[in-house]
């Protein structure tokens, strides 16, 4: 179903969420279940302290009259300080037990995120802005972590709260039960379905336009120069600014709406507890009642501020929990469709071969929004253990054929086979196993030297870390290191050279076993002497391997790929017949 704004029903935009916190149903039942023992504690201590005080004044009116009268003092006032410790005692674990399940649920949250990105072809990820991206991962997560300890638990306890002191009274008085339950029950339904739809579109307008306003600020403050220089930084303000006001205005309405909705819980559990007087009282002129059980009625209904006291701010901003759910729902059917588009039913790939084949067949692929197309009508087949050369300007497509080998792309047209089987039939396991590639952007992370290493042979030991280090002439580096290889390497690889980071991204290379290896400039960034010295090494290591080198141009000088059989050119996204 979706609603008349053609967006996705609430519980349809929910469910995909629902399904991830039903993994963990047996902690998220034990945490509602405190919270519900809070609950009962609080109401117990306020019910049979009027109950007791009530009692005891009554006892002693009776004993200054003369009236022989009798009231056991210790059960009702041990079962006091029992409520009163376990409401505290509850309430501390509760907080401590929940909220580390909300840990634990941000992290399965953004483990399926992270997953969903990974799976994004180049296509999707180019739409958006890295920051973007990370607002997904943070902002929307931590929104929907909400989804649980302030929306799920409260209203589900609240309610079974409701149904349960409903009969709880009705046992002395069936109409004070059944009367106040209703009405409580009424204000329930108020406050969260009626304060969902109060602040539905407002909350869901106020995530859209702080991702907006966080948006046209970074674009501001990259572009402070540029937008100066053409005079646009004015509008760019007022854009800025229009932006803001809206996010002021709809601050403004969802307070307004949680301040109503505050003032109706308070009015709902004081008339409830004014009825509840009002109707016990009337048991207890007809002698059905006693007085203490009748001041009990009204002051078990106050106690249930704290089951309702909660609901009205969390479901009014209800829309801003759906409004990520929805666009993190949007992400995942964008990580679907690239392949689900081209997955045949096929045969699993041969690894039968060290060297794998490769084909592009009559492929055109054109980025989003671009004028022209990236490749258009390209051929080419590789034969298992052959070396091409892939020639071509910046902008040529030379990525853009290596990003089609490597999954991140899927073609607008044409067929891309590897090892004779239909790209989008290998597993993914296996096609990250027999297919490496080194570009021109190396990926470091703020780790050690090992794990950098590690990442393409997790179980590498140590002697083969030093291994690949001595092939690319850093072992000697490496080892006068106070922490060797336990050295971590800044974020982004930022302690280290230039050079040194595209070395040791060789020797990340070099601890694959590939069938198909994708080389863009390998040497880039390194002087004359040293690649003199790692060319044989590299040629060697390519031995039985097919391999493809992204060059601008092959001139026989010492930066040249080792190897080459057979060169092609691409020129604005088309293979031409002469070779570079």
């Amino acid at each position: 179903m979706r609603d008349r704004h053609g967006s996705a029903s609430l519980i349809g935009s929910l469910r995909p969420w629902l399904r991830l916190l039903d993994r963990r149903r047996g902690r998220l039942l034990a945490g509602a279940a405190l919270l519900g023992l809070t609950l009962a504690s609080a109401i117990g201590l306020l019910a049979l302290s009027g109950w007791f005080i009530t009692a005891t004044g009554l006892t002693g009116l009776l004993l200054a009259a003369g009236v022989a009268a009798s009231l056991d003092v210790y059960v009702p006032g041990g079962g006091i300080r029992f409520f009163a410790v376990s409401r505290t005692v509850s309430r501390y674990l509760e907080r401590l037990y929940n909220h580390d399940t909300v840990l634990r649920l941000l992290a399965d949250l953004r483990a399926r995120l992270f997953g969903v990105l990974a799976e994004l072809d180049g296509h999707a990820l180019s739409r958006r802005r890295a920051s973007d991206w990370l607002n997904r991962l943070t902002a929307d997560i931590d929104t929907l972590d909400s989804l649980y300890l302030r929306l799920l638990a409260p209203a589900g306890v609240g309610l079974l709260a409701i149904l349960a002191l409903a009969g709880f009274l009705a046992i002395w008085a069936p109409t004070v039960g059944l009367v106040s339950g209703a009405w409580l029950l009424a204000g329930w339904c108020w406050l969260t379905l009626g304060q969902a739809r109060l602040g539905m579109a407002a909350s869901r307008r106020q995530v859209d336009d702080l991702e907006a306003l966080r948006a046209r600020l970074v674009e501001q403050l990259q572009g402070l120069a540029e937008l100066e220089a053409y005079g646009s930084l004015a509008a760019h303000r007022r854009q800025l600014e229009e932006v803001e006001a809206r996010l002021y205005r709809d601050q403004r309405r969802l307070g307004a709406r949680v301040a109503l909705g505050n003032a109706l819980a308070a009015l709902f559990v004081g008339l409830g507890a004014l009825l509840a007087l009002w109707l016990a009282a009337q048991a207890f002129g007809a002698g059905r009642l006693s007085g203490p059980l009748m001041v009990m009625m009204p002051l078990a209904m106050l106690a249930m501020s704290e089951a309702l006291a909660s609901l009205p701010a969390a479901f009014t901003w209800l829309g801003a929990t759906r409004g990520a759910a929805e666009r993190l729902n949007a992400l995942e059917a964008r990580a679907r469709t690239p392949m689900a588009a081209e997955a045949p039913e096929a045969a699993p790939p041969s690894r039968q071969s060290t060297a794998l084949s490769a084909s592009l067949s009559s492929v055109s692929l054109r980025y989003p929004g671009a004028l022209t197309p990236a490749l258009a009508e390209v051929s080419f087949t590789l034969a298992p253990g052959e070396r091409v050369a892939l020639c071509g300007a910046s902008g040529a497509g030379k990525s853009s054929v290596a990003a089609l080998l490597l999954r991140q792309l899927v073609p607008e047209g044409g067929e891309v086979l590897l090892d004779g089987q239909p790209l989008a039939a290998w597993p993914e396991a296996a096609l990250r196993e027999r297919v490496a590639a080194l570009t021109q952007r190396i990926d470091l992370f703020d780790d050690s030297l090992a794990a950098n290493l590690r990442l393409a042979a997790p179980e590498a030991d140590d002697e083969a870390l030093w291994q690949a280090l001595a092939w690319v002439e850093l072992e000697a580096w490496a080892m006068s290191l106070p922490s060797g290889l336990a050295t971590r390497v800044g974020e982004g690889g930022r302690r280290l050279s230039g050079g040194q980071a595209r070395r040791l991204a060789l020797a990340r290379l070099w601890l694959r076993d590939p069938g198909l290896v994708l080389l863009d400039e390998p040497f880039a960034g390194l002087d004359a002497g040293t690649v003199s010295r790692l060319a044989p090494r590299l040629d060697a290591w390519l031995a039985g391997r097919s391999v493809i080198f992204l060059v601008h141009q092959l001139d026989g000088g010492p930066f040249d790929p080792p190897g080459v059989q057979r060169r092609l050119t691409l020129v604005e996204g088309r293979l031409e017949r002469y070779t570079c």
